[in-house]
């Protein structure tokens, strides 16, 4: 996920994983702004990953921690994010 306000130029980005084998929900597992966001950005990019620009997404997850599953109240968010980018995949497993 990214996400830039207009009120601060500095990009951010959160990068989230979730495997269903392993993980509960899905978790932060980096974040960043400047130059750490741009390197998350383009790790993700490097590697065929979706990216998702909702500056108040980014917002709220990157309020916590590393490693750290997120919340309920932001299962249905994810929920749709997961199902769109399945459907992106043409039902393909996606990473």
């Amino acid at each position: 996920m990214i996400g830039m306000r207009e009120k601060d130029s500095q990009k951010r980005a959160v990068a989230v994983r979730y495997d269903p084998e392993s993980d509960n929900a899905p978790k932060v597992i980096a974040k960043g702004r400047g130059r750490i966001a741009e390197k998350i950005i383009e790790l993700a990019v490097n590697h065929g990953l979706y990216i998702h620009n909702d500056p108040d997404l980014v917002e709220v997850l990157s309020q916590l921690d590393l490693n750290q599953q997120i919340p309920p109240d932001l299962y249905v968010v994810f929920a749709e994010l997961l199902s769109f980018i399945y459907s992106l995949n043409n039902g393909e497993k996606f990473r």
